[in-house]
């Protein structure tokens, strides 16, 4: 998996207090509509792809572009979010962003056994020890989020190691969401690298 988001030379302050004051209403509540019900259609096929692989040991490949796409505008809509990005996201599973790239390869085969380890123990040696290191590493980058927006006010530029390292928490999110939803073999590491 390859995930990076483009550092900007600047950042637009206007942008910055909009999405801050308003962006709940005109960013979040407009796209999460909808991304509830396209996530509940992820999550039935999640599901039905589940019971194929167990048959199969592959992916059905149209519901593995589904949910890449499906992630994609989730990432969209948080990058705003985050403020790691200016611009309004864009609406569909089609759109693209030139702010970020986000490469999952299509896996031709899965462990059978993995996947049926993973549902009946995915929560004890994947999701209690990530989400426990998780949970510190959100405190971090609320901190640096909080810190990079008086930044980007006050000078208009995000600081580098601060954007690597916010990049870096949403991409370990991203590898442990690819994990437990059965749609790659490889043990997300314990990094945001």
């Amino acid at each position: 998996m390859n995930f990076t988001v483009v550092h900007q030379e600047s950042y637009s302050r206007g942008e910055l207090l909009l999405r801050s004051f308003l962006g709940y209403f005109y960013i979040v509540i407009p796209h999460m509509f909808i991304l509830a019900f396209l996530g509940l259609w992820g999550s039935i096929l999640t599901f039905i792809s589940w019971v194929i692989i167990m048959f199969t040991g592959s992916y059905p490949e149209s519901f593995f572009q589904y949910q890449v796409k499906l992630l994609k505008w989730s990432t969209r809509v948080n990058l705003r979010i985050y403020n790691l990005a200016d611009g309004y996201p864009a609406f569909g599973l089609e759109s693209e962003d030139s702010a970020f790239t986000l490469d999952i390869p299509y896996p031709e085969t899965l462990s059978r056994s993995t996947q049926l380890l993973k549902l009946l123990f995915g929560v004890i040696y994947v999701a209690i020890p990530h989400g426990f290191l998780l949970l510190f590493r959100m405190i971090a980058t609320m901190f640096l989020m909080f810190l990079a927006w008086w930044t980007v006010l006050f000078t208009g530029k995000f600081p580098e190691a601060w954007h690597e390292f916010i990049v870096g928490t949403l991409r370990w999110g991203i590898r442990l969401q690819l994990y437990l939803g059965y749609m790659s073999d490889d043990y997300p590491p314990f990094s945001g690298k």
